[in-house]
C-alpha cells in the first residue's frame, strides 16, 4: 500500500461503515417510512409547493424569491448533472451487500446527492427571503439529507458533496442579486 493512498483509503472506509451504520437503522419500519416520505417530498414536491405557498401568501412580494428559487434550482441541476456524468460512482447498494436500497433512485449514480444539493440551495434562498421559514426548512432539509444514506441511495461523501455544491450556488447567486 502506498503511502499518498492511504488517507483516502482512510476517508473511503469510513464513508463505506458511516453508510452502512445509517443503512441498518432504516431496518426500522417506522425509521424507513419517515425518511422515505422525506426523500420523496424532497423530490421537488415540497419545494414546488413551498413556491406555490408563498405566492398565495404573498402574491407579488414573493416573485423575486419564488424566481431566485426556479433559477438556483435550474444552475443546481445543471452542476448536478455535470458532476454526476463525470464521476460516474456507482450507488452504495450495488457496491456494498449490507447496505440494502430502500427507496426509489432516479439514475444508477451517486454523487453528489441532487436531493441535498437542490435542498440546501432552496433553503438558503428561501431564508433568503423569508429568514422566519428557517425553523421549516432547516429541519426538512436535513431531514433529507439523512434520507440518502439510511435510504442506501448515497453514501455520506455524497451528501456532503451535495450539501457543498447547493450551498456554493445559492450563495454566489446572492452575491449576483
Amino acid at each position: 500500500m502506498s503511502r499518498p493512498s492511504f488517507p483516502l483509503q482512510q476517508i473511503n472506509r469510513w464513508d463505506v461503515e458511516l453508510c452502512e451504520f445509517c443503512n441498518r437503522q432504516s431496518r426500522h419500519i417506522s425509521v424507513r417510512n419517515l425518511f422515505r416520505v422525506a426523500s420523496r417530498l424532497g423530490d421537488g414536491v415540497f419545494w414546488y409547493a413551498l413556491m406555490v405557498v408563498l405566492l398565495l401568501r404573498y402574491q407579488a412580494a414573493a416573485l423575486p424569491a419564488v424566481i431566485h428559487m426556479l433559477v438556483v434550482g435550474l444552475a443546481c441541476t445543471a452542476v448536478y448533472k455535470l458532476v454526476k456524468h463525470k464521476t460516474l460512482r456507482p450507488r452504495p447498494f450495488n457496491v456494498y451487500p449490507a447496505i440494502v436500497c430502500m427507496g426509489k433512485t432516479l439514475d444508477q449514480f451517486s454523487f453528489p446527492s441532487g436531493h441535498t444539493l437542490h435542498a440546501v440551495g432552496f433553503s438558503i434562498i428561501a431564508v433568503f427571503y423569508f429568514p422566519a421559514l428557517i425553523w421549516l426548512l432547516l429541519p426538512f432539509s436535513i431531514l433529507v439529507a439523512l434520507s440518502r444514506p439510511i435510504l442506501g441511495l448515497h453514501y455520506p461523501s455524497d451528501v456532503l458533496a451535495g450539501a457543498l455544491i447547493g450551498t456554493l450556488i445559492a450563495t454566489c447567486s446572492l452575491y449576483l442579486i
